[in-house]
């Protein structure tokens, strides 16, 4: 069975890092205010606002480092990853677990951060947040449903969203645990320790700034790695600043996805608010849900 960490409650710490990709302290600010005005403590770690001239919030070293204490550190409840980029899989495979699957705390973040939330799921079964990160706390997007949503995940309240049908869909309806995130890292981890296997499971998928070809090359190496065979559902966020070749590609993002899984008879969601824009659900990573795929709505809850 899925082990689910604590929820929590009002006064427990939320360490904030970057494992990956530079983030300035600036823009870290209000979701540090926020957190707090949620009622709790925030620890931020070395990498926020780190790292020197380079893409990185440190050397791999710094960030392990930096990573490494948070998720060792008692009082630290929850790991709110600030943002992603690049760097989670350089890093990956030298953290020590060992304290965390003794006593799991939440693992928060999208995009690059999906390398941990599969690998937490593969390797020792542990549920973890695909959710907001700091930045979408600016511009008052921490007064948003999406953000909100975070909290509500964190404090344990049942999920259920709701989304606008597309003509793409397919009906039906589909009960597992959920998995997926990013599009290019669950790529990139095939035959790797952060390769998940979805058989059963209800798979979600996003991405952004990717060439047509780019994506459609992805989703067949999921495809032939066997990933989406033998779902129970199948969920697309979304696809944002997506770019063709000089000479067309030939199809829209939605007739690529469309596309790639004709010939499979389970339910399909098209354009759910999981994505790269403010459009971004909190979802549990290894989480039981029920996902029915309808005429006039789509809905997906614990």
């Amino acid at each position: 069975m899925i082990k689910i960490p604590p929820y929590l409650q009002k006064g427990d710490t939320i360490g904030l890092v970057c494992p990956a990709g530079y983030m300035p302290f600036e823009k870290v600010k209000t979701c540090v205010n926020t957190l707090q005005d949620w009622g709790y403590n925030v620890k931020v770690g070395n990498t926020v606002g780190g790292g020197s001239a380079t893409y990185f919030s440190g050397t791999d070293e710094e960030r392990l480092r930096d990573f490494q204490q948070m998720l060792d550190d008692e009082e630290v409840k929850t790991v709110l990853c600030a943002r992603g980029g690049y760097g989670t899989g350089r890093i990956i495979d030298h953290i020590d677990f060992r304290k965390f699957r003794k006593a799991p705390k939440w693992i928060v973040g999208y995009s690059d951060i999906t390398v941990l939330h599969s690998y937490l799921y593969s390797n020792y079964y542990i549920a973890s947040l695909h959710a907001p990160m700091a930045g979408a706390f600016n511009e008052e997007g921490f007064k948003n449903e999406y953000v909100l949503s975070l909290k509500n995940a964190l404090e344990g309240k049942k999920i259920k969203y709701q989304c606008a049908v597309h003509d793409f869909n397919r009906r039906g309806e589909a009960i597992g645990e959920l998995l997926g995130g990013n599009l290019a890292l669950l790529a990139h981890g095939v035959g790797t320790d952060s390769d998940i296997k979805t058989r059963g499971k209800i798979l979600f998928i996003e991405d952004v700034g990717e060439q047509l070809y780019n994506l459609d090359r992805m989703l067949y190496q999921l495809k032939r790695s066997g990933k989406l065979s033998r779902l129970a559902g199948l969920i697309f966020g979304g696809f944002t600043d997506t770019n063709d070749t000089e000479r067309p590609f030939g199809k829209t993002v939605s007739e690529i996805l469309r596309d790639i899984v004709q010939e499979y008879d389970y339910p399909v969601c098209f354009d759910f608010p999981v994505s790269h824009t403010d459009r971004n659900y909190a979802l549990k990573i290894g989480a039981g849900y029920k996902l029915k795929v309808g005429k006039t709505k789509v809905t997906l809850e614990e």
